[in-house]
């Protein structure tokens, strides 16, 4: 009986504690809910609700123009879909699903009508509030999505949600595409991109986002909670058309000679501006594209074009003149243990300073400065350093290449440094530093920097424009840089460039070609090519240099590698831009082109502006006369002596359909002056 009582008695104690534990946890309940539950509730949304940053749109780079697009974000989107949004009932959504699977098929094309409409019935049947639809959706095509069935009734009735990201692009893709630059994740920003990364890269802005099953973070609002605020834009120097024509006549070029790689820089004489910079590089499959900035970045050896810095250094001390003479020998001299060789036998030995430049004699040359130098070749050295030629162009863009011009106290100084530094070796420049010291010649010894950036601007206001930056008033006297330009324009008219030479307008420059070192030897297969110069030769308004390096079709000369490639952009600057064409001239003795008939008006306007003379009735000058064309409005016209143009401008504007043999003026026609006209009849021209 003890027993029984004793263990009842523990079996009421039992009940009692799991009561009191029971009792406890209501409690604890009811106080997590009641009185702690805001703290707790809170501490929930901190920890699954988080502001995440968005990315501010990057500034745009355009051209000269200020129009044309070199570098802009492009927005895409990322579509999801609440399939259990409040406005989503079970009706709604049985009725618009297979409208909205099939729109959804057609517009992106990757999934069929059935399989979109299997992955939206599981979604809705999983809970799914965040599913993904698509990314990298156009701004075109979220348009278009935004009118579908469902998704039409918005975000919080349609469950549509819709994510912004922007996304880099470059609408001329290779074009300048290095000193344009770019910047990627964890990589240094190259080009523009990066000298101007914190002016285009804006400020970010931030968002409320939920985190939701799998590591997914999904919107909270509409809006952002801060909004970010765009970049700057940037208005380069760069001229499309100019940069077009560059690039195509260097990659044309790199291919005839199956060259390595090769730069070209167009610069604007007066304001350092570049209108225009390719770099190319042949890559395995013999294609050329831009890898690597070679204009600003590639420091070598420049060879002959530094022969100009060398006279120019010794025509400013008052040690070498134009017509001094000096024998060149036969095309070889020896220093100490070491040959100069010419790269062609001279026509003769003694030659003048002028003809020694226009020929490109190393021996000339390098006998020239030791001969002037020898006693004090720091001297030499001090007046190449006050050019300039040793100093960097402090670029915004990184990534410039040091220039090295050793003195007389460099370990590696010898007995034969200044005969072989005077033509452009032991030493090292970057084409942009070569062409920099060729535009102060060519303005009248004033020395300006290299710039890439015109102007700074935000939604369209002018914030800051660049101005020229002058590194050097003068780097020598006025007279030393009129022979200069002597010596260039002999190389266009009597040397070494004499292809460059053109009856439309003179050319001023130097022919270069460099012996390269491989594996530490120079290498009799490896050249560099390079010619750099300005035009109008008379009036200076760009310079230009071009450099190819190792060619590899036995033509390794500059002024048969590179000298072409100058010529075909200069050409077609100067045939655009009128501002450079000299005034035409004057006088009434013009031999102008016989044209039959033509407009009256329209030719008294040009013998007006020509200053030819005329009258009310005929236009007269020289073996030109005009009178009006005589026309029926329903017969065919005579056009015959007409030029093409004109003669077709008539005949179509009555309805015919023109075809023509041959070039030149009108001989015959084959449907006879007279005809009645039948709109759609062929008629043929035959041209002499």
């Amino acid at each position: 009986m003890e027993v029984k009582k004793d263990i009842l008695w523990r079996v009421y104690l039992l009940y009692f504690g799991v009561c009191l534990i029971g009792l406890a946890i209501i409690g604890k309940i009811a106080k997590l809910q009641f009185v702690e539950g805001e703290y707790w509730k809170q501490k929930a949304e901190e920890n699954t609700t988080e502001f995440k940053t968005i990315d501010a749109a990057r500034g745009n780079i355009y051209a000269d123009d200020a129009t044309t697009l070199l570098a802009t974000d492009l927005p895409f989107y990322e579509i999801h879909i609440d399939v259990n949004a409040d406005g989503i009932n079970k009706k709604i959504f049985n009725e618009n699903i297979d409208s909205l699977a099939y729109y959804l098929a057609q517009l992106f094309k990757d999934k069929s009508a059935k399989e979109y409409r299997n992955e939206l019935v599981s979604a809705r049947k999983d809970g799914s509030r965040f599913h993904l639809i698509h990314r990298n959706v156009s701004y075109t095509d979220l348009k278009k999505l935004q009118s579908f069935p469902i998704v039409r009734m918005g975000k919080y009735k349609g469950g549509l949600i819709v994510m912004e990201t922007n996304k880099r692009k470059m609408p001329f893709q290779m074009l300048a595409q290095r000193t344009i630059g770019y910047k990627l994740t964890d990589v240094k920003p190259v080009g523009l991109e990066g000298a101007y990364d914190h002016e285009l890269q804006g400020t970010d802005g931030k968002r409320l986002m939920q985190k939701l099953a799998g590591n997914i973070w999904m919107p909270l609002n509409d809006e952002n909670e801060i909004e970010p605020q765009d970049g700057k834009d940037l208005i380069t120097t760069i001229d499309v058309n100019i940069q077009d024509v560059a690039e195509h006549a260097l990659d044309a070029q790199l291919r005839e000679q199956d060259a390595d790689h090769g730069c070209v820089i167009l610069m604007e004489v007066k304001t350092g501006e570049i209108k225009a910079i390719a770099n190319l590089t042949k890559n395995k499959a013999g294609n050329y594209e831009e890898t690597f900035n070679y204009a600003i970045g590639e420091s070598v050896e420049p060879g002959s074009t530094f022969k100009l810095a060398s006279l120019i250094a010794g025509m400013e001390d008052g040690l070498i003149d134009l017509n001094d003479k000096i024998d060149i020998e036969d095309g070889s001299t020896t220093f100490y243990n070491r040959t100069m060789r010419d790269s062609h036998h001279p026509e003769q030995s003694i030659v003048t300073v002028q003809r020694v430049f226009e020929v490109s004699s190393n021996v000339g040359v390098s006998k020239l400065i030791t001969n002037a130098y020898s006693k004090n070749p720091q001297k030499y050295i001090d007046r190449l350093y006050q050019f300039h030629l040793n100093d960097t162009l402090g670029l915004e863009i990184a990534g410039e290449g040091h220039p090295f011009i050793k003195d007389t106290k460099h370990k590696n100084w010898s007995g034969v440094s200044l005969p072989w530094m005077s033509i452009g070796y032991e030493i090292r420049l970057t084409p942009l530093q070569i062409l920099n010291f060729y535009n102060a010649v060519a303005n009248d010894g004033k020395m300006v920097k290299p710039r890439f950036v015109k102007e700074m601007r935000y939604r369209g206001q002018v914030l800051e424009k660049m101005e020229p930056i002058i590194i050097d008033q003068q780097i020598c006297s006025k007279e030393t840089i009129a022979k200069a330009k002597k010596l260039m324009e002999g190389v266009v008219e009597n040397g070494t460039a004499q292809n460059l030479k053109n009856p439309y307008y003179k050319i001023a420059g130097k022919t270069g070609t460099v012996q390269k070192v491989v594996d530490g030897k120079y290498a009799k297969h490896a050249y560099g090519a390079s010619f750099v110069g300005y035009f109008p030769a008379d009036n200076p308004v760009y310079s230009c240099i071009v450099v190819i390096s190792n060619p590899n079709k036995d033509i390794y000369y500059g002024g048969l590698v590179s000298a072409p490639v100058f010529r075909a952009i200069a050409d077609r600057v100067y045939a655009t831009n009128f501002d450079i064409h000299k005034e035409p001239t004057k006088t009434n003795d013009l031999a102008f082109p016989f044209v039959q008939e033509g407009n009256p008006t329209d030719l008294k306007q040009i013998f007006s502006k020509l200053d030819l003379p005329q009258n009310n009735a005929v236009i007269a000058a020289s073996k030109y006369i005009a009178t009006p064309v005589k026309e029926n409005e329903n017969t065919v016209p005579d056009v015959q002596g007409m030029g093409l143009r004109d003669a077709i401008y008539i005949l179509e504007n009555k309805g015919l359909i023109v075809k023509c043999q041959g070039r030149g003026v009108v001989k015959q026609q084959s449907v006879m002056p007279g005809t009645l006209v039948t709109k759609g009849t062929e008629i043929i021209l035959e041209l002499i």
